[in-house]
């Protein structure tokens, strides 16, 4: 097999929740050895379940905090480590680790890492090259929100999203769960590559200070540049495009079945009227440009469903895109699994549990993008709690047996988290009837083929 791009960098990941979590799991992917580092009393919130995921087959099982499914995407290709970094004799040892790693990531308030003293100054008297990447919702530094803590749901405020996002004369909406947090995610990936190559190139390390509000004011880019040229402030318009007509949500044949497009041009509209089979809305020249479009959308988007609600999703997209418009259908979370195209990308990775979880395989989702010279995939599960203890501490800092044994003892380290429970797991057929869910395929494993 080829080398991978990471193999050979140790990232020490002492960080929560999504974002930086993610991070650290799409580096394994490339190759580095990532160690979760995890307090004993201090588990990730992810590991229980709930907002943060589900257990599989809806059942906790023994060690229910290596269960749940957006833990195990998000850690992938990890080892575990605990620490309680309290105390001085565990920031001690993670001290010692620093000595023998690459990249620290975290993702505390400013305050933590400077209490501790282990912000960027004191990592670099331990290790000179370090890459310290540090996440937190404004950035350090001495602007007035950069101590408040946040988090994705509402950052989305914060960078202006929110504005932007939602219908017409309603209120400002969210895009989706956690949205943010992923921005996060890949601006970090992206950040460490370049840290490292300036590293290569240089000698040094350096401080990445990632706040996620900016992460998230870059992806508003074309707003911002319009209020400062024009002076013109972003609405909202649901589905629709500033500058695109006819463009939106269709209903399709079938209960809550939809199908997108969005037409850029005359000629698509062209196209669009003579798929629909509706070439007497081009005679008229009712809607011949793109402006009398837009002042028409309304009636062109009762149009349009007429002739989409005879249809399937499916067959009304290939319908368009075979004529150059560009449409798809609405998807949920079961269409992505079930779907070809993201079967032949293999983008929904097989990854096999070992025996002792009673986990079988499961589907985690890849990457979403490919190398042509060097094949990736998630090398194994996200780790068990604690299961690297020994090896990093014994075997890699070189603690003895007896200090081990005292660092147990004293819930320096631990296997199972002291402290956290699992969140509630109703019956999928409760969270339906609660609209919690959609839906769910109580013969889900059967049709995916991990039965």
């Amino acid at each position: 097999m080829p080398r991978l791009p990471l193999e050979g960098i140790r990232v020490l990941d002492s960080t929560y929740v999504f974002a930086l979590p993610y991070t650290g799991g799409q580096l394994a992917d490339l190759g580095a050895e990532v160690i979760k580092v995890e307090g004993p009393g201090r588990p990730d919130i992810t590991r229980t379940g709930g907002l943060y995921g589900t257990f599989p087959d809806n059942e906790l099982g023994e060690e229910w905090w290596d269960r749940p499914s957006t833990y195990n995407l998000l850690n992938r290709g990890k080892r575990s480590l605990t620490l309680d970094m309290s105390t001085e004799r565990g920031r001690d040892l993670f001290r010692e680790l620093v000595a023998v790693s690459d990249v620290v990531m975290e993702n505390f308030t400013p305050r933590v890492m400077r209490g501790w003293g282990l912000d960027y100054p004191n990592l670099r008297k331990i290790k000179p090259d370090i890459i310290l990447v540090s996440n937190t919702g404004y950035g350090h530094g001495d602007g007035p929100y950069s101590g408040y803590p946040a988090q994705a749901t509402t950052q989305e405020g914060t960078h202006g999203h929110c504005w932007v996002t939602g219908y017409k004369d309603d209120e400002p909406s969210k895009a989706g769960r956690s949205f943010v947090d992923f921005l996060s995610t890949w601006t970090a990936v992206f950040a460490i590559g370049g840290a490292l190559r300036y590293r290569n190139l240089t000698g040094k390390g350096q401080w990445v200070d990632i706040g996620m509000y900016q992460a998230g004011v870059m992806f508003l880019s074309e707003y911002i540049m319009d209020a400062i040229a024009n002076g013109r402030e972003g609405e909202r318009i649901g589905n629709r495009h500033p500058y695109f007509a006819p463009q939106g949500c269709y209903p399709c044949r079938g209960e809550d079945q939809w199908v997108v497009l969005s037409v850029a041009d005359d000629d698509q509209w062209d196209s669009l009227c003579r798929v629909m089979g509706r070439e007497d809305l081009l005679e008229s020249g009712r809607f011949a440009d793109v402006l009398s479009r837009q002042r028409s959308h309304d009636e062109i988007d009762e149009i349009i469903s007429e002739w989409t609600r005879g249809l399937d999703r499916y067959e009304a997209m290939h319908a368009l895109q075979e004529n150059g418009i560009a449409a798809g259908p609405v998807f949920n979370s079961r269409d992505v699994h079930y779907d070809p195209h993201y079967k032949e990308r293999n983008f929904l990775e097989r990854v096999e549990f070992e025996p002792e979880r009673k986990m079988g395989t499961r589907l985690i989702m890849g990457r979403p993008y490919k190398f042509s010279n060097t094949p990736m995939k998630i090398r194994w599960p996200a780790p068990r709690f604690g299961e690297g203890n020994e090896h990093f501490l014994k075997e890699v800092l070189g603690v003895e047996p007896s200090l081990y044994d005292g660092l147990v003892e004293d819930a320096i380290i631990a296997s199972v988290p002291t402290s956290g429970e699992p969140a509630p797991t109703p019956h999928p057929e409760e969270s339906v009837a609660r609209g919690l869910l959609a839906g769910w395929d109580p013969d889900y494993r059967e049709r995916l083929g991990l039965s």
